[in-house]
């Protein structure tokens, strides 16, 4: 009997133990069926500095392997470049495609909710499948001969800049995925079929467009590891750090997006917990600590539990609602950061008790310990601190610029018309010193204190009190002072390395060059210039000044744009280059120069790189 009873004890433990094991496989299929989370979307970030995605050790170049260590990463770098391209065609050539074919069919969602899903991953797949990946393969087949990447990585780095658009569009592309999940079943039953698929490897689309999110810092990884591999006399060893730096300059300004990306989602997540009004939720807010505390009233010397929400400009002094339907708080008070004060408070009834002293209110608060009052004051303080910094900074900045621009007073910023500094007085941007220049760094005047500034410097748009509290474009100081955030710098994008290339020498050898007209936005105006395409850098247009420029003003990278003829009217030949909200129209000086440009501008931007049967290699047009 008891062996009897010990084996139905067993076989019941067996079946509960099945049941669990059902239970979580269910949840985790039907967590995989409404996609990632953003909270496990943003975990992945943290992981690719491991080595979990590194490929296991080749069987060819075992222990012992005379192969050198640099091979060997060059190898890996060769190999996950491969299975990319393979997930990039996944993304673009499946997903993308038959999204987008039954869209035109009206079958699923609007085709611009496909192309904003997929933003420019078809560039992306294009640079990788036709350059990247087939000068690497080159590379390692004359290995023996020619053993070094760092300077084909060096060329073909600036093009990486084109993840930042996907990296940004990321988070919205998530959410339209969910929403149009729920709205279209079409939309859904298309995307769980190709799902289905071999080729998806039972991971959903959420999954397979991360990769490009990570694929930047791994790079990075591989180049790092390649270096130290390298014996010091490598004559690949100077192209190779500068390629890290370029791939460096791309993988920060990717971390920032999805940092600033993070932010605005967990932003947003405070928002709807506090069921704020339009004129409290703000982009642009930063969340300092949030927590409980005690109010201590004055009047009857008791407690009540309050929760507080302290952001960079702002406290907000709220009570947990009753009944959450909707909003978890209720937003009881406001306090501005201007004149804000936090100090300890000594009383013997309440201990661990503070006092927070704005203008609008004064409160008396106590934390449930000495710990969690001291990490409240220093919250408090430093966002005091930081406020006041800005505030006094911008002061300096304003009193200290060389002019004899009568400026506004810091209190009045904002709130009065600027007198405008007059655009002949001045030759270069006001703010980041860099020169004007009417091809492409044009002048522009903050609307807050009259500067002229380039468009990099005014970036930005508040509403100003004395125009209505209407949008206005503004210099990156007055959005400091006005909006009380502090603007991430972007130095690493004003590497000009690619530029320092002499107008004569690659003219000499290019596919095509000659003078051109690039008109501004408005079609009416621009300088002439004379612009190149390289033989040996034909996924590049090089603008310069003049023919014997030593440093182009700017460059276009020609990959994945368009090229449009455009009408002939008065004897004007034009035609544009465009590509997503990016378009450069162009003025050529006979019929016959538009079309050798058009002809040469789209095979380069097709990644057609060969020149044509029968064409010369020297095709510069005299055209001066």
């Amino acid at each position: 009997m008891a062996a009897r009873h010990q084996a139905e004890q067993e076989s019941e433990e067996e079946e509960e133990q099945q049941k669990r094991k059902a239970s979580a496989a269910g949840q985790k299929e039907q967590q995989g069926q409404k996609g990632l989370s953003f909270k496990c979307l943003r975990s992945f970030r943290h992981k690719i500095s491991g080595d979990n995605w590194r490929r296991q050790q080749d069987p060819g170049l075992e222990a012992g392997s005379k192969e050198p260590e640099e091979k060997k990463i060059a190898l890996e770098l060769l190999e996950t470049e491969q299975a990319y391209v393979n997930r990039l065609h996944l993304l673009d050539q499946v997903f993308y495609t038959e999204l987008m074919k039954e869209a035109k069919n009206g079958k699923t969602v609007p085709e611009e909710v496909v192309k904003m899903i997929f933003s420019n991953i078809s560039s992306i797949y294009q640079f990788h499948a036709k350059f990247f990946l087939p000068e690497l393969q080159k590379r390692m087949e004359n290995w023996s001969s020619h053993p070094r990447i760092g300077d084909m990585i060096q060329k073909l780095a600036p093009f990486l800049k084109m993840y930042g658009e996907y990296v940004k569009n990321f988070n919205k592309a998530v959410e339209l995925i969910t929403v149009w999940t729920e709205k279209s079943l079409p939309f859904q039953e298309l995307i769980a079929d190709i799902q289905k698929r071999k080729v998806c490897a039972n991971l959903t689309l959420q999954h397979h467009m991360l990769e490009p999110v990570q694929r930047i810092p791994r790079y990075e990884l591989l180049l790092k590891d390649y270096i130290q591999k390298l014996p010091p006399e490598s004559p690949d060893r100077n192209d190779a750090d500068k390629a890290l730096e370029l791939i460096f300059m791309v993988a920060k300004h990717s971390n920032t997006a999805i940092a600033e990306m993070e932010r605005l989602q967990n932003l947003w997540e405070v928002y709807q917990r506090l069921g704020l009004e339009d004129d409290i939720v703000d982009p642009s807010n930063e969340l300092i600590k949030e927590g409980p505390v005690q109010k201590i009233s004055t009047r009857n010397n008791s407690t009540s539990e309050k929760y507080l929400f302290l952001f960079n400009n702002m406290l907000l002094y709220c009570v947990p609602k009753v009944i959450q339907v909707g909003a978890e708080f209720q937003v009881r008070l406001r306090i501005d950061m201007d004149g804000m004060k936090v100090q300890e408070l000594n009383d013997m009834q309440f201990p661990h008790t503070f006092l927070v002293s704005g203008k609008q209110r004064t409160l008396e608060l106590q934390a449930r310990s000495g710990e969690e009052m001291n990490a409240w004051i220093k919250a408090f303080q430093d966002a005091i601190d930081r406020k006041e910094k800005r505030s006094e900074s911008f002061k300096m900045v304003v009193r200290g610029l060389e002019t004899g621009n009568p400026t506004l007073k810091t209190e009045e910023l904002g709130c009065r018309a600027p007198q405008w500094v007059r655009d002949n007085l001045v030759t270069m941007c006001m703010r980041c010193k860099e020169p004007f220049n009417a091809i492409m760094r044009r002048r522009h005047h903050c609307r807050a204190c009259g500067y002229v500034v380039c468009a990099h410097c005014s970036e930005h748009k508040v509403k100003l009190q004395y125009d209505g509290n209407r949008l206005n474009r503004v210099c990156q100081e007055c959005y400091v002072f006005l909006m009380g955030h502090v603007v991430l710098e972007d130095q690493e994008w004003k590497h000009k390395g690619i530029l320092e290339k002499g107008a004569a020498e690659i003219s000499g050898r290019s596919l095509l060059c000659s003078s051109l007209q690039l008109l501004d936005k408005n079609g009416k105006g621009g300088m002439r210039g004379w612009f190149v395409i390289p033989w040996d850098d034909p996924l590049v247009l090089y603008i310069y000044a003049a023919p014997q420029d030593v440093r182009a003003h700017t460059s276009i990278p020609l990959l994945g744009y368009q090229v449009r003829d455009l009408p002939q009217g008065k004897a004007q030949h034009l035609f544009q280059l465009a590509q997503s909200e990016q378009v450069y129209t162009f003025l050529a000086d006979t019929e016959e120069l538009k079309q050798r440009w058009m002809r040469i501008m789209a095979r380069c931007a097709a990644g057609i790189i060969h020149p044509e049967e029968g064409e010369d290699v020297d095709s510069c047009s005299e055209a001066e």
